[in-house]
């Protein structure tokens, strides 16, 4: 839509005295005019664009559904052809234009629409490119995740699930069979790991001709964070954590582990942690939280807990596909279709405490998208941040490891609760402290591999993880094993929100205890049965959804800006 322009109005000079103060309400009611028919053309132009980007929108997220449940070719093809018209959508340079040139003037007045505009324009111009490279990005990336959806570690001609292989690290005590399924795990690495360089670079591509030095860069950028003081807030969580880790390591992980394996500590390697990355804490505590929740049905308790603080999933769960079959995406996902309640969730689940965590924390995003407003305008339709739905996520996440919740939940009796409380709660700070390290190293690995991805990727890695894991690396290997992990190749520049959403997630259980449940009693709260603590979340975090600039929303919710204190006060004692 063309702009409409404004004359002035000469007025013959013998007439100036006598109007100045007409001319003064005639300039204001002019502009007024001219802000009024600037933000009527840029209500139309968002209208425009939201009708070729909503019904694309949510073909695309339900064929992107169908592929990962089936993992067939032909699917994962209809999923990147669907965002390949996506892509022609969001890089056209005449719409971007419109919206830089709205951006640039001083004529939207409306908070709503001028939050909108904010939130185009940025989302357009990570598309300013040539199309071609794009649809490149989105070709080669459907790849890939192909290649990760379908590959099985092989040891001795026997095919391994991830959930198989964790199984097997965290309950052998064979020390070469840990070896062996650890490597075999990590050879998906070496199947990806070119293309992977490859998107790297194509990505890098496109950032600079958007006039940023890389992806990283851009990407935070782009999503309204500043790399300077993501860097600094990680610097002082380091600062924060590193001596508390590393004395929790060496003290009770590694002396436990050591026992445990009958080796010295200096003989423990990267298999024996009982994980694939050491992004979780191995079961050092005398609680098996595992034991507790073996016969339960993840399902219903899953419902169950939402229902009883106001705000059910059960919708969300009959649309969610949440056990393994042969092909479907092996890791766990929430989407939401359509920006208008078609939530659904993707796991694969065991009844264990690890995906009892994972159910609570996709259904965390579940309810998040669920409960938005849905009269708010459709591209504010999405979470303040994606920080703010991770901390929702983990917000809840956290209580499958807490006593009372298990004890609320009719997991536990009363007895077993009180004999559980102390050591699942070391179990679940010592998890925090774990992840704390890992998100380090994944923060700090793709940062320095956009600014070089020439460079011995490999070594940088095992430097990260030796400096800030406190993991030793095998002796003489020189495999791709950063590339085993699938975040680093398809969720580029993200997992560094994993991390401020545990600092969120913290801040918000603080201010619930004390101002929706008035208590100032902050261990281990549960927020069962109390409808309260969902009314509060719907209100100030829920319904906005991206009205805000996202440390304004964190302001209203909860009286402050994000900050890591809390998670301090919670976790690093």
């Amino acid at each position: 839509m063309k702009k409409h322009k404004f004359s002035l109005i000469i007025i013959p000079l013998l007439l100036i005295g006598l109007m100045a103060g007409l001319v003064s309400l005639n300039c204001g009611s002019e502009k007024e005019k001219g802000d009024k028919n600037m933000e009527t053309e840029l209500s139309a132009l968002i209208k425009d664009i939201e009708s070729k980007i909503a019904p694309l929108q949510k073909e695309a997220n339900l064929s992107y559904w169908d592929a990962a449940i089936s993992g067939k070719e032909e699917d994962f093809t209809k999923v990147a052809d669907l965002q390949f018209k996506l892509n022609a959508i969001y890089s056209d340079p005449e719409t971007y234009k419109k919206l830089e040139t709205f951006k640039n003037s001083d004529g939207i007045k409306d908070e709503l629409l001028k939050r909108q505009l904010d939130v185009l324009y940025l989302d357009f111009k990570g598309y300013q490119v040539d199309t071609i490279l794009l649809n490149a990005v989105t070709k080669l990336s459907t790849e890939i995740e192909q290649k990760y959806g379908n590959f099985r570690a092989e040891v001795d001609g026997k095919q391994y699930t991830d959930n198989e292989i964790e199984d097997i690290l965290v309950n052998s005590t064979d020390n070469k069979e840990l070896e062996n399924i650890w490597k075999a795990h990590k050879k998906i690495g070496s199947l990806v790991s070119e293309d992977v360089i490859k998107l790297v670079k194509m990505r890098n591509e496109i950032a600079k001709k958007l006039g940023y030095n890389n992806y990283h860069e851009m990407s935070l950028k782009l999503s309204e964070q500043d790399p300077a003081d993501i860097s600094k807030l990680f610097d002082e969580l380091d600062t924060q954590v590193k001596d508390g880790f590393a004395k929790e390591k060496d003290e009770v992980v590694d002396e436990f582990l050591a026992k445990r394996y009958k080796i010295k500590k200096e003989e423990l390697m990267p298999w024996h942690y009982q994980n694939r990355f050491f992004q979780e804490a191995p079961k050092v505590y005398t609680v098996d939280l595992d034991i507790y929740y073996k016969d339960q049905n993840l399902e219903k308790l899953t419902a169950d807990y939402y229902s009883s603080i106001g705000i059910p999933v059960d919708e969300i769960i009959k649309k969610s596909d949440l056990y393994e079959k042969e092909g479907k995406n092996q890791h766990a996902f929430c989407t939401d279709i359509d920006n208008e309640g078609d939530v659904r969730v993707l796991c694969n689940i065991k009844p264990n405490e690890k995906w009892m965590n994972t159910m609570l924390h996709e259904y965390g995003h579940g309810v998040y998208d669920k409960y938005m407003d849905l009269k708010m305008p459709f591209f504010l339709r999405e979470p303040a941040h994606t920080f703010t739905t991770e901390a929702i996520a983990m917000l809840f996440g956290r209580l499958s490891a807490n006593a009372n919740w298990m004890k609320d939940m009719k997991i536990v009796n009363e007895e077993d609760a009180k004999k559980i409380l102390e050591p699942a709660f070391k179990s679940l700070r010592l998890q925090q402290l774990v992840f704390s390290r890992w998100s380090q190293v994944m923060f700090r690995f793709e940062k320095a591999m956009y600014e070089n991805p020439d460079q011995d990727l490999n070594k940088v890695w095992w430097d990260l993880v030796e400096k800030y894991q406190l993991i030793k690396k095998p002796a003489d290997r020189n495999e791709p094993d950063w590339a085993s992990k699938i975040h680093i190749a398809l969720y580029p520049c993200y997992y560094h929100n994993y991390h401020l959403g545990e600092l969120f997630a913290s801040q918000l259980y603080y201010y619930i205890v004390k101002n929706i449940l008035k208590s100032e009693d902050f261990d281990s709260q549960s927020f069962a049965n109390n409808k309260d603590v969902g009314k509060y979340l719907v209100e100030k975090v829920f319904n906005p959804g991206a009205k805000y600039y996202w440390n304004d929303m964190i302001e209203k919710a909860t009286g402050e800006k994000l900050t890591a204190k809390y998670y301090g006060m919670q976790f690093v004692k």
